[in-house]
């Protein structure tokens, strides 16, 4: 792309800063990569066609601890040398002389992540598609058997009580939500209190992704997960909370969603969920008994955090034009009907 096109970073600088930190040589040519967040991601191609990913938080006023590059980069270069599949570390920077915000450069991995039906029909066959599902949960195992300091990544957030926090976290999201919203429905308050009463005990702390789904994977053309993209919220937490958010999402052929959703996991050939809990159980030894109890956490979890982002869109602080405001209520409500059906199975 033109470089007069590239937002958010000063091409020249950055062309000159590249190769005091890896071996690459210009010209250099660029081009915006899609997804991410909206974080800044660009892929930059050196003279002898060595591939970088370049990254930084979007321009603007920022919810403190969002779009944390430097985040990122520590997990990414603390999984490097494991089974975990990221992107190669190569630099960061926090210097202004060079950018006006923290950024960091990684190599570039092929594959292709799934976000929807069409990208998972166009990419996968049939065969390609079971490899994926076991592939995904396989990595995700992985990643839950990596004790934190062996990986240099013990202080990435506070080990104990994830669960609790979170729930107290997202439930004051939806009551400081309500008045924008003007939605205010009393499952919510049913869930809390029952999940705030039910909580397990916590067992070892590991690395928890946050939203790991096929969306922040990128698989190849046989199934296999060429790396795990999108680690800006990742901490130390509870890796049953972890698993059972990646099993909600993992849709199955039947399955109640909102109008026009079009999940890759439906598609004929991805494995089940049960298939993947299985899978993880066997990976792990890890106890799966109150798996029902996570995955309506993250059902709760869900329906608060598109509660307040509904909210802010009501009171004008994000721009709502081209979305659909409708369909994330309809998400809400659906992810509401989720946690209290799940709630029922809990003991």
């Amino acid at each position: 792309m033109d470089v007069a096109g590239v937002v958010g970073f000063d091409v020249v600088t950055v062309e000159a800063w590249l190769p005091t930190v890896t071996d690459v040589e210009g010209p250099f040519t660029w081009e915006r990569l899609p997804g991410g967040h909206s974080n800044l991601t660009y892929q930059v191609v050196d003279g002898r066609g060595r591939e970088l990913v370049v990254r930084r938080p979007p321009q603007g006023d920022l919810l403190p601890k969002a779009h944390d590059m430097w985040r990122e980069y520590q997990v990414i270069a603390g999984l490097w040398p494991t089974a975990v599949p990221v992107a190669e570390p190569v630099a960061f920077c926090d210097d202004r002389a060079i950018a006006e915000t923290h950024f960091y450069a990684m190599g570039k991995v092929d594959g292709e992540a799934l976000y929807t039906g069409v990208d998972a029909g166009q990419w996968l066959d049939e065969p390609s598609r079971r490899r994926a599902g076991h592939c995904f949960i396989d990595v995700l195992a992985e990643l839950h058997s990596i004790e934190p300091g062996v990986v240099g990544l013990d202080r990435l957030g506070r080990p104990d009580g994830y669960v609790a926090r979170q729930l107290a976290t997202w439930y004051g999201s939806w009551n400081s939500s309500i008045r924008a919203a003007e939605i205010d429905d009393p499952r919510t308050h049913e869930l809390h209190a029952l999940l705030a009463s039910r909580t397990p005990e916590q067992g070892p702390a590991r690395v928890v992704h946050g939203d790991y789904g096929p969306h922040n994977c990128l698989f190849s053309r046989s199934g296999d997960v060429t790396a795990v993209l999108d680690w800006e919220i990742a901490t130390l937490g509870d890796p049953l909370a972890d698993l059972a958010y990646s099993i909600n999402a993992w849709a199955e052929p039947g399955d109640l969603l909102v109008p026009g959703a079009d999940p890759p996991t439906a598609l004929i050939g991805f494995p089940s969920r049960n298939e993947l809990i299985d899978r993880y159980r066997s990976a792990t030894g890890a106890d799966l008994s109150k798996l029902g109890y996570y995955r309506c956490f993250n059902s709760f979890k869900t329906a608060c955090i598109i509660h307040g982002v509904y909210a802010r869109y009501r009171a004008g602080q994000k721009s709502a034009e081209g979305v659909d405001l409708d369909l994330l209520v309809a998400r809400i409500g659906l992810s509401l009907d989720l946690a209290e059906m799940l709630a029922a199975g809990i003991d």
